[in-house]
């Protein structure tokens, strides 16, 4: 890839200026083809009509490079111009992309040049039209002074610099790079300029804005009180560029993930046992690197917030040759944060680079590391008690913590990763990928959430308290190919791929809850300030070691027996193997816990059928399969999930593929859920479960985003979704069954230099427990909606002002019905952008 400039001048006659033009490389004569009419031979008109002031409005393009018809796509669609040219005039032909600031015009004439093309400027748009340089008319878009900066600009579905709400691809569901209409479930795309508009720092903050996601929160991000749920199941499958992290122990690990290191975050909801082998029917959550760009970019940003909120971050790409053949990116943060939480206290420190190298003008090497060290102190698992000891609730402040002074949470996690890709003629791809990483965490436990209190004098409550800690690595080794092959005259594609992983975790066993000699007893919760009682001894009680291995082999194939119809097939192959030794100190007892499954094969099924340009119909299937790291009150495991997933529905992209539209339906058969026994402990001191069988999960989900008129943005989505017993009776109460999100931006391009402001609410029905308090009544939370707000006005090109307000309304509500843990009160955060 390199990087290039060109002026061209139009002089009298223009036909001369169009002599004068330079021979550019072949791979920028870019042509337009849209598959989907290929074959029939059709013209094909990319809507959305031009006008006068769109043809001279100068605006960002970031075209991604690939195949020459999705990069003419791609800038009709950001441009907002009508395209019209037949498939004989653009086949066979790919694109090195495009990137900076054009007119509609020069843009055209960048992306045309030396291809033998014009576009031709007409009443409905602009017309492609292969022509003799003599006969070139005044009306052809190589007029004016254009100035051409064009590189490529990443991978396919990088969002970064598109300001889209949505993205042209993903590949999360099968590996290939599908655009959300041609996946066959149902898929949401975090881009990185929903990230930006919403002010969103982790992956937290990416759940409480999916739609069908919810996160379940019972005490401060991090600890394992907090889960996140996708149509009725806890999600644990999380990756990295498309690899699986595994860290069965402590799957919430990853939750307080910072997003300043990613372009964007694909969830895909549903089953995905073909790209992971293993999980739960809820949602896979790929979080995406940010990658080099071809040119030199940087950017700074500080924002400061309400209870102490302070943060800035540094982002600088830029080619490290003159030929743009190696690349490298460094992104660095550095945060500290109070809370609307008593004694609560954030501080986090991270750090990322990356570098890319064309070995060969098929072949990328890719190598690169990730540091995030986040710290918490006055820490809490959960909130203060529901009820008084006379069984009537209890009203606490939002800002009451029960947190003991001495509690906190440390996380240091590291990762290094390397990347080798190879393309081959016949448009075959080779890719492996291997990564290294160290989660370490360290949990002093001290909470207030024992007991209830007497209303009169404040006695009657204690502690928990406790300890647990980890630095469990994982090293994993992913290859794939991909690419088409022919069969019976027609093309189609074929991914076969293998993964191993190990994940080892030597680490030590502390005492929970209990400690000989330690009263957890608190005097009086009304004057309590955190630091009585003293935190108790706790020495390490035994030694523990962990290994898990995973290693699978699976493949996907897409036919596609006519132009309308796509058939998706896939297997994958996964054995498992999970060993865990523990070493008590006092007994000298050694202890053993070997769970295997060997050769598990998980199928998977998908149609998709295209009614027209626009509007497709779907559904798919596939196995479920998981072995369960949640223990029932006697501390043995679940037996592994197991069932049957069907999803149907149908997806549309409109207003030129700048909007896509989904509607799913689903149903999940399954044996062995786990089910949450309120209060009840297991061993080890986590939740105990019970496992119901024979239970159903069904529900539906409609879901909106991208640009439906020029300069707005929006991203919506309604899930329902019902979980009941063999009996009928409804489980998991504590998650609601319906969900409504929504947010949209609008850019008012007449307002100074352009003016972006921006809002959206969240919304979910009611959520109950029973059995709570001393009287073992139903504790609900009633339905409620959040509402956020923002603005965005940029003082110049560099410089940009936003600012974010949550829950405008300052509406009051529980993140759970297991205790008072309040939701985060109305709240400001203002931010300055510095772009070079």
């Amino acid at each position: 890839m390199h990087a290039f400039s060109r002026r061209f001048r139009a002089a009298q006659p223009p036909e001369a200026a169009l002599r004068r033009l330079p021979k550019l490389p072949a791979a920028l004569s870019l042509t337009v083809l849209w598959r989907g009419l290929a074959v029939a031979g059709l013209a094909t008109t990319l809507l959305l009509p031009s006008t006068p002031a769109v043809a001279q409005e100068v605006r960002s393009y970031a075209v991604p490079a690939g195949s020459l018809d999705d990069a003419l796509n791609s800038f009709a669609r950001q441009a907002g111009v009508t395209l019209s040219f037949t498939p004989e005039q653009v086949s066979g032909r790919g694109s090195a992309g495009l990137k900076g600031s054009h007119t509609v015009e020069g843009g055209l004439a960048a992306l045309l040049a030396g291809s033998g093309l014009v576009a031709r400027a007409g009443a409905d748009g602009y017309v492609l039209q292969g022509v003799p340089v003599t006969n070139l008319g005044q009306g052809d878009a190589v007029l004016g002074t254009v100035h051409v900066s064009a590189q490529a600009t990443g991978a396919p579905g990088t969002t970064e610099g598109s300001g889209s709400y949505t993205t042209d691809s993903a590949a999360t569901a099968t590996r290939l790079n599908l655009s959300l209409r041609e996946t066959p479930q149902s898929v949401t795309v975090m881009t990185r300029q929903q990230m930006d508009d919403q002010g969103i720092l982790e992956l937290a903050d990416i759940v409480r804005q999916t739609p069908g996601l919810t996160l379940n929160q019972s005490g401060n991000m991090g600890s394992d009180s907090s889960a996140i749920y996708s149509r009725g199941f806890v999600v644990e499958n999380y990756q990295i560029d498309g690899v699986g992290m595994v860290n069965s122990n402590y799957s919430t690990l990853f939750q307080t993930t910072d997003m300043a290191f990613y372009d964007r975050a694909e969830i895909v909801r549903g089953a995905t046992g073909l790209m992971n082998g293993m999980g739960t029917p809820g949602a896979t959550i790929n979080l995406v690197r940010k990658r080099p760009t071809a040119w030199f970019q940087a950017s700074a940003k500080v924002e400061a917030g309400s209870w102490d909120h302070y943060r800035a971050e540094a982002d600088i790409s830029t080619p490290l040759n003159e030929a743009g053949t190696v690349r490298g990116r460094v992104v660095a943060a550095y945060q500290e944060s109070g809370s609307y939480i008593d004694r609560l206290q954030q501080r986090k420190q991270l750090l990322y680079g990356i570098i890319e190298a064309d070995l060969a003008p098929t072949t990328l090497l890719t190598a690169g590391f990730s540091v995030l060290q986040d710290d918490m102190s006055g820490h809490a698992r959960s909130g203060r008690p529901l009820f008084y000891s006379d069984g009537s609730r209890t009203d606490w402040s939002r800002s009451d913590s029960a947190a003991a002074d001495w509690a906190y949470s440390r996380r240091n996690y590291q990762s290094f990763f390397a990347a080798l890709e190879h393309g081959f003629a016949g448009g075959w791809k080779v890719k492996g990928t291997a990564s290294h990483s160290i989660s370490d965490y360290d949990e002093v436990l001290g909470y207030a959430a024992g007991g209830n209190p007497v209303r009169a004098t404040g006695a009657g409550m204690n502690l928990w308290a406790g300890r647990w800690a980890g630095a469990p690595t994982q090293d994993s080794l992913d290859v794939y190919a991909t690419g088409p092959f022919q069969l019976f005259g027609r093309e189609h594609e074929l991914v076969v791929g293998a993964t191993a992983t190990r994940s080892i975790e030597n680490t030590h066993g502390y005492r929970l809850w209990s400690f000989s000699g330690w009263s957890s007893a608190i005097p009086d919760i009304w004057t309590w300030d955190g630091n009585f009682p003293a935190a108790p001894y706790n020495p390490a009680l035994s030694d523990i070691h962990g290994k898990e291995r995973i290693n699978s082999a699976y493949f996907t194939a897409r036919f596609r027996p006519t132009d309308a119809l796509a058939l998706l097939v896939g297997a994958r192959s996964t054995s498992w193997e999970n060993r865990r030794a523990t070493y008590t100190y006092a007994s000298g007892t050694r202890s053993e816990s070997n769970r295997a499954e060997k050769g598990q094969l998980t199928p998977y099924a998908g149609v998709v059928y295209d009614l027209n340009d626009s509007w497709s119909l779907y559904g798919s299937y596939t196995d479920i399969f998981k072995p369960q790291n949640n223990m029932d009150p006697s501390g043995a495991y679940l037996d592994p999930l197991l069932g049957k997933a069907y999803e149907v529905g149908t997806k549309a992209e409109l207003f030129n593929k700048r909007l896509n539209l989904a509607l799913a339906a689903y149903l999940i058969q399954q044996d062995n859920y786990a089910v949450q026994i309120p209060g009840v402990l297991a061993p080890n001191g986590a939740n105990a479960y019970r496992a119901a069988s024979g239970t159903e999960t069904c529900g539906f989900e409609v879901e909106v985003s991208g640009e439906p008129l020029r300069d707005w943005q929006i991203a919506a989505g309604f899930a329902r979704n019902m979980v009941e017993d063999r009996d009928g009776h409804a489980l998991n109460t504590n998650i609601p069954q319906n969900t409504l999100k929504l947010f949209t931006s609008y850019k008012l391009a007449g307002v100074g230099q352009g003016l972006t402001v921006g809002g959206g609410l969240r919304w979910q029905n009611r959520i109950w427990s029973d059995n709570q308090g001393p009287a073992s009544v139903r504790v609900t939370q009633d339905g409620y909606t959040v509402m956020d707000l923002m603005a965005r006005y940029p003082l110049s090109k560099q410089v940009t002002l936003s600012a974010n307000l949550y829950n405008a309304t300052d509406e009051k509500y529980y993140t759970t019905t297991s205790s008072a843990y309040y939701g985060e009160p109305r709240s400001l955060r203002l931010a300055m952008d510095v772009r070079f």
